[in-house]
């Protein structure tokens, strides 16, 4: 299995599209990143340079939360 690697100290940008219900999540500002799609609607974003995970892509994202809520009570 290989290591999963995040840059230390990066900002965390956050950024819901209400439209196509997605989330978005950057680990320092936004930048070009190769896609790789981990199932069940879950795409990480890695620097194709260094190999680091630079963020991730969540879809239909209210429609999960809506689940947890259901199926945890919360």
């Amino acid at each position: 299995m290989a290591t999963i690697k995040i840059p230390e100290k990066a900002n965390t940008v956050i950024h819901y599209d209400p439209e196509a219900d997605v989330l978005y999540v950057s680990f320092g500002e936004p930048r070009f990143a190769e896609g790789m799609d981990i199932g069940d609607g879950t795409i990480l974003r890695i620097d194709p340079e260094t190999e680091e995970v630079i963020g991730f892509t969540i879809l239909d994202i209210k429609k999960r939360m809506e689940e947890l809520n259901e199926h945890f009570k919360f």
